[in-house]
């Protein structure tokens, strides 16, 4: 007989229903203050069904979508717990719109620069390819990394479609980041 749907549940009964260990759901509840189970005596934990879709939408948006940990501390954060709850439902979809401003900011104050940025060196006679790709040849930032438009890099295979979206939703927690060193270091 199955519960209802408003029934609380208990740890083995969510884990088996998102496919993950315990030992994971409660490292979650380390992780993410807005996981709260009630507990009764002896620490047995029982989810409410709001518990439940919090953790399926943080589920999907770390195993499914590519995200960290910080990144799905910083959506709840800033986009609140509903709209984690909502990517419950697997045709919703995941859109937070602070990522990509920030990643589209960050470009234009690129390309504001650029214009004043010189070329890279290519008559230094003691510098060795690593690899065989020549990273003067790429464009770069102010930090000699390469920037986001660079194009392929030489001699290396172009990524899969999941490993894209997984590595720009990384660039976005680092240009995250960034942005707050950079915030830090201007207030002393």
């Amino acid at each position: 007989m199955d519960k209802a749907t408003d029934a609380f549940r208990t740890i083995s009964e969510v884990a088996a229903d998102l496919d993950i260990p315990q030992h994971v759901l409660r490292f979650w509840e380390t992780r993410f203050t807005q996981i709260k189970p009630m507990k009764r005596s002896g620490g047995r934990r029982y989810y409410r069904p709001d518990d439940v879709d919090l953790l399926r939408g943080i589920r999907r948006l770390l195993y499914g979508e590519g995200y960290t940990i910080r990144g799905v501390q910083r959506i709840l954060k800033e986009h609140g717990i509903g709209s984690v709850q909502r990517l419950a439902d697997a045709t919703a979809v995941a859109n937070f719109g602070a990522i990509e401003e920030a990643v589209g900011r960050s470009l234009s104050e690129r390309d504001e620069e650029e214009a004043a940025t010189p070329g890279p060196d290519l008559d230094d006679d003691d510098y060795e390819p690593a690899d065989g790709i020549d990273f003067r040849l790429l464009d770069a930032d102010e930090d000699g990394m390469p920037t986001l438009d660079s194009g392929p890099i030489p001699g290396v295979a172009g990524p899969r479609p999941l490993d894209v979206a997984r590595l720009q939703n990384v660039l976005a927690d680092l240009i995250a980041c960034r942005e707050l060193l950079n915030a830090a270091m201007k207030d002393g």
